[in-house]
């Protein structure tokens, strides 16, 4: 197994010259030490953590899906990967290495409607309901931002004036803090940012599990 090493300042180069050139040229002339330096990197990475939490990993592909895109860029701008199925947050946990430097956090993403209606549902329940406050208020607390879409106004058939309306607004409820560049990140500094952020966020993800939980819909 490849040991994770950090990602030292020419990952960031490298994602700053693909910004400003987003071809398959450049890709292609700096696909080896896209490999080595940062999807190798940030796979082992995850690797080592998974013996700490538990489940599989899974780092995405770098082409972007563009046929229902307008914009035709063919590389994303970041590399990111999730741990499923772990201890502490089974549905996903999350990080990402671009130019900006390491993003880790956890969460429910793009919720479906099934999971809306119980994740409202349960926002709603006088007792499940101001424990998602609590928890929420932690994480913050602990320096982790919450992220996610919220609709504009209440959702239908749900009152605009309701204490955790800024909760019920929400079609995505994710979290988690970032990690600047600086002159590169080390292996230390790497692993234990991302293990305090998957902490600080397991609480919440938690609550979504237990009260959310998997779409059912096919």
């Amino acid at each position: 197994m490849i040991e994770f090493r950090g990602f030292g300042p020419g990952v960031q180069r490298w994602f700053r010259g693909l910004e400003a050139d987003n071809s398959r040229e450049y890709f292609s002339a700096r696909r080896d030490y896209f490999a080595e330096s940062i999807r190798d990197q940030l796979e082992a990475l995850f690797s080592e953590l998974s013996a700490t939490f538990g489940g599989d990993v899974r780092i995405f592909r770098q082409h972007r899906d563009v046929r229902f895109s307008r914009d035709k860029s063919p590389y994303k701008t970041n590399t990111y990967g999730i741990l499923r199925g772990s201890k502490i947050a089974a549905h996903g946990l999350y990080a990402s290495i671009s130019s900006r430097g390491l993003v880790a956090g956890s969460g429910y993403y793009g919720m479906a409607r099934d999971q809306l209606e119980r994740y409202r549902d349960a926002v709603l329940d006088d007792k499940h309901g101001p424990t998602l406050v609590k928890l929420v208020a932690a994480a913050e607390n602990a320096g982790l931002e919450l992220w996610g879409e919220s609709l504009a106004t209440a959702p239908r058939g749900y009152p605009r004036d309701h204490e955790r309306i800024e909760l019920l607004r929400r079609k995505s409820l994710t979290l988690g803090a970032g990690l600047e560049f600086g002159r590169g990140i080390g292996r230390d500094e790497g692993l234990r940012f991302v293990t305090r952020t998957w902490r600080d966020s397991a609480p919440v993800t938690g609550w979504l599990d237990q009260h959310v939980g998997p779409s059912q819909l096919s």
